[in-house]
């Protein structure tokens, strides 16, 4: 977007919003992840975020608010944002907050493990989300299910599966995919999770500390899960502390047979990693499916 365009976005904002009547001063690109173009806005009042993408990404960007409002009772979120579409371009503007990603010491590593355990607390009558959404720039479905297992395998598993295969998974792997999922409720046997409120894609990149230790967490997929399928991902691209996980941990603990669903888990994750990027990926979900479907035969 030039100048112009984002000045007269940000002339566009309601006057009740906390962004209204700024100027533009100037503007510069920065991090913000392989999705969509992030910007830096320097303004009369202060700065703000704002991520650009095209008019397609006007749900995503949707989705996301509605997830960072869900999100922003329990832990600190990016505040105020507001999304729209100018000029054929969907954007989305937020608080612009001062994240490092790596903390300032034990106690905000306790205080981040401590706040995704208290997340996790806040339940609902069953597994899901009123509304579908996106686990990065792929779409995520979400319906309300009251048989966890039965949720992951057909709305989160399945639709990976299918769509690989049409990305170039082998179809042998699907094969195998879908004979792990007829069998999944044998990883459930002693096992029956709650539903528990998780940020959905939380890996390393998607948290950080402000300045103080302040925990934040941002991006988020959310939906009601069992709270190991959150857990599980922290360990996947690893940024999380062996601290972090024992603070949660004396909040919550794990159940015994975890470490055996946590690749069940990632499983998700490395498919839609497929069928967003391919490469590797399709190797390492075919052995994950393989080593999973023998720990059950």
């Amino acid at each position: 977007m030039s100048d112009g365009t984002i000045q007269h976005l940000l002339e566009q904002i309601p006057v009740s919003h906390p962004y209204a009547g700024r100027q533009l001063i100037s503007m510069h690109t920065v991090a913000g992840g392989c999705i969509h173009h992030a910007v830096c806005l320097q303004t009369d009042k202060g700065r703000l975020f704002l991520k650009i993408n095209t008019i397609d990404s006007a749900a995503n960007f949707s989705a996301e608010v509605d997830g960072l409002n869900l999100l922003a009772p329990h832990i600190r979120v990016p505040n105020d944002a507001l999304t729209g579409v100018i000029e054929q371009q969907a954007f989305l503007l937020m608080e612009w907050l001062d994240i490092s990603s790596n903390s300032s010491g034990n106690r905000a590593e306790e205080a981040l493990g401590v706040q995704i355990a208290t997340l996790h607390r806040q339940g609902a009558h069953a597994f899901g989300l009123n509304q579908d959404n996106f686990i990065g720039a792929s779409p995520q479905r979400n319906v309300w299910e009251r048989n966890w297992p039965d949720f992951f395998a057909n709305h989160r598993l399945k639709p990976q599966l299918d769509w690989a295969e049409s990305r170039g998974l082998p179809a042998a792997t699907r094969e195998a995919g879908y004979r792990l999922v007829d069998e999944i409720n044998l990883f459930f046997t002693d096992y029956h999770p709650t539903p528990s409120l998780i940020h959905g894609d939380l890996w390393g990149g998607n948290h950080g500390f402000l300045r103080d230790g302040t925990p934040v967490l941002f991006d988020p997929a959310v939906y009601y899960a069992d709270r190991e399928a959150e857990i599980a991902m922290t360990e996947l691209f690893g940024g999380f502390s062996h601290r972090a996980r024992q603070a949660y941990e004396s909040v919550w603990p794990l159940d015994a047979g975890y470490a055996q669903r946590r690749n069940l888990y990632n499983l998700y994750h490395i498919l839609n990693h497929f069928n967003l990027f391919g490469g590797s990926y399709g190797q390492q979900a075919e052995r994950m499916i393989r080593q999973l479907l023998a720990e059950v035969s």
